[in-house]
């Protein structure tokens, strides 16, 4: 069969990925200043501005970054099985419940599970937020309605903090940094609960589609399903993550858009381990083979994998703080009926400089 083609991402450090964000916007500012711009070769010998570069670097592998992830898709489609291949550890709700029962609730509940995972001296919070019960009904009406809520609560949350005459040095983010949404496998088009869904949590949240349990698929099949997916998409209006309007320079455009033209990605999960001409890959055993997970050319996870942690980790978590968290700070500040006092603040700094709600208001 045919194999996919791999995505060249290039692979950034976390500090890389960030001083990329936060360098290039200030670019346009130089065009007004009267001195223009001085380059390495005109400098009179070396100033260190390089140096920037390790100073991010220790102060991130110091304090460490967050990251937040929703899973969200009916039950059976493997959204905890994704979630410990993604990142190669038992972190699922599943996972870590030793009398986990599989149920199927009555209205969507959400549940998040937090992990410390360190790398190489990097340490990353992160924090899986899975949503049982989302598609199982058989009347779905507003069942995005508490996933919605949620996220809303969290840039409240955010909101409040900032708002304090005497904030935390460190802001403590539970924001939803990205949510993947699990299409079933069909080989039809989107039904009408995931275009109502996406169409309400691409406005506040990066949503990144994935087509779950896609070796039930053949490829010819996968590629169809896939385009119309995309077609369905453009018709309905929805955004997924990364939007074109979000590109910073002609570098990323041309990366975002294989990646856009990918979209969504097809991807098999699971935490075994196969042999497979000596070496060991995580993969499906099945009778006619094993489906390596890794391996592009079976499907599409290490894509996946490439854009939520080694290309965009840093950039999805721009986005969220200085896009779609934006738009919501700057909705509840107009809000005519808004006031201190709703949002737990006392209107004036007291006493020393805090406020006196401070330690009521604390979440």
């Amino acid at each position: 069969c045919e194999a996919s083609e791999p995505l060249e991402f290039k692979v950034k450090p976390v500090e890389q990925q960030r001083a990329r964000r936060l360098v290039v916007p200030a670019a346009p500012g130089l065009q007004g200043l009267q001195g223009g711009l001085v380059r390495g070769a005109d400098l009179f010998g070396y100033v260190g501005i390089e140096a920037v570069l390790d100073q991010m670097r220790r102060k991130t592998m110091k304090a460490g970054f967050e990251f937040n992830i929703m899973v969200v898709g009916q039950s059976g489609l493997g959204k905890s099985t994704l979630v410990n291949t993604l990142f190669k550890s038992k972190i699922s709700r599943k996972s870590c419940s030793a009398n986990y029962e599989e149920k199927i609730p009555k209205t969507v509940k959400l549940h998040s599970v937090s992990h410390v995972i360190e790398e190489k001296g990097v340490k990353m919070k992160l924090t899986v937020v899975d949503t049982p019960g989302f598609g199982d009904q058989i009347n779905n009406e507003n069942c995005w309605e508490p996933i919605v809520e949620y996220v809303n609560e969290q840039y409240e949350k955010y909101l409040r903090e900032e708002l304090h005459v005497t904030r935390k040095r460190r802001i403590p983010d539970s924001r939803v940094h990205c949510c993947i949404y699990f299409l079933p496998a069909t080989g039809h088009r989107l039904r009408p609960i995931d275009v109502e869904f996406m169409k309400r949590l691409g406005k506040i949240v990066s949503i990144v589609p994935v087509i779950a349990k896609a070796d039930t698929l053949t490829v010819e099949e996968r590629q169809d399903f896939k385009e119309r997916i995309r077609r369905d998409l453009a018709a309905n209006g929805i955004g997924v993550y990364p939007q074109a309007e979000y590109d910073e320079d002609a570098e990323e455009r041309l990366l975002n858009d294989r990646i856009r033209e990918s979209l969504p990605f097809a991807v098999v999960g699971t935490d075994k381990e196969h042999q497979v001409n000596g070496n060991k890959v995580l993969g499906r055993k099945t009778k006619w083979g094993i489906i390596e997970v890794e391996n592009v050319a079976h499907c599409e996870f290490a894509n996946l994998r490439d854009l939520l942690i080694r290309s965009h980790l840093q950039d999805l978590k721009e986005v969220t703080h200085s896009i779609l968290y934006e738009k919501y700070r700057v909705r509840r500040l107009n809000e005519s009926n808004i006031t201190f006092s709703e949002l737990g603040l006392s209107a004036w700094p007291l006493e020393n400089g805090t406020d006196k709600n401070e330690s009521d208001s604390h979440l």
